[in-house]
């Protein structure tokens, strides 16, 4: 979504080794096979992804026999309905199928569901992907410019059409379907996965994937795996044998320290008044009712 970082591990799955995911910068590495310097981070992080594909058995095997949690249908429409109301204003999350615009926030467009943008990569995947499936849609066109204004704020290519052409394919249920399958495998299945194997209850994951959606799944200090190394710095997760209130309120105080660190007079509610009040109540497992405000509109749901 509205967010800084790579997308590394988008399509990966995660491993249960935590260090793995937050890897600085480090001194030059050898060459690869082409000739290119790769540094000894690059390399790291490289390693990191292959031992997280093959532990990938392993690790469903941990979390097997643990509750549905967050995947349960019930509970994921109600994480969608959370997301929803910091990302939206609104709890109808599947109004935004259609939604576009520049927010102003150097990542060009921002769209649908979860707040695809054309500088982070996530949306020109998805429109690849959906292609693939969909050759001729009204949204391939503009994959040259896709590509061009990748990992930049630019409409180079896009405007004027491009709002057009996607409000008009949002219509279509292959291309919603799309758009959920992107979530999921991009955002919302690796945060679930990662917080079971943490030892994380519902709330614990809906944590995980909000702070996934906003920060993007990437490696660097600031991003997902960056603010989860920096919490396994202060406090043990459940699966270690820690307190899971206290790893999650230390989680919630450092990713509340990342939105402030990229814009200082940002909007923090997602967090102080919505996933901490949660968790100060002790509502670990996400229970409904659920009452909470976001940029000072109240939220409920029965």
């Amino acid at each position: 979504m509205r967010r800084t970082g790579i997308l590394l591990f988008a399509a990966a799955p995660v491993a249960i080794t935590a260090v793995i995911y937050a890897l600085g910068p480090g001194p030059s590495g050898s060459s690869d096979a082409a000739g290119t310097r790769v540094s000894a981070a690059q390399r790291a992080r490289q390693d990191a992804k292959a031992r997280a594909e093959s532990e990938r058995a392993r690790d469903a095997e941990v979390i097997a026999d643990a509750p549905p949690g967050l995947v349960a249908p019930a509970e994921k429409e109600l994480a969608q309905r959370i997301v929803a109301s910091a990302e939206n204003s609104t709890l109808d999350w599947r109004s935004s199928y259609g939604y576009i615009e520049d927010i102003g926030d150097g990542q060009g467009y921002t769209a649908g569901i979860i707040g695809f943008c054309t500088g982070t990569h996530d949306l020109l995947t998805l429109v690849e992907r959906y292609t693939e499936a969909r050759p001729g849609n009204g949204l391939a066109p503009y994959l040259p410019a896709l590509r061009k204004v990748d990992g930049t704020g630019s409409h180079k290519g896009l405007d004027p059409g491009f709002t057009a052409a996607w409000k008009a394919e949002a219509r279509l249920p292959a291309f919603r379907e799309a758009q959920e399958r992107e979530r999921d495998r991009v955002y919302f299945d690796p945060a679930v996965r990662l917080a079971k194997l943490d030892g994380l209850g519902t709330l614990g994951q809906f944590v995980y994937y909000d702070a996934m959606v906003f920060h993007g799944p990437g490696t660097g200090r600031n991003s997902f795996y960056g603010l989860r190394e920096r919490a396994l710095e202060e406090a043990d997760t459940p699966s270690q044998g820690g307190s899971e209130k206290n790893y999650l309120d230390i989680f919630l105080d450092i990713r509340r320290e990342a939105m402030k660190a990229r814009k200082p007079t940002i909007d923090t509610t997602r967090i102080d008044t919505a996933q901490r009040q949660f968790l100060y109540d002790g509502n670990l497992g996400l229970r409904t009712p659920l009452t909470w405000r976001v940029y000072g509109e109240t939220y409920k749901v029965p």
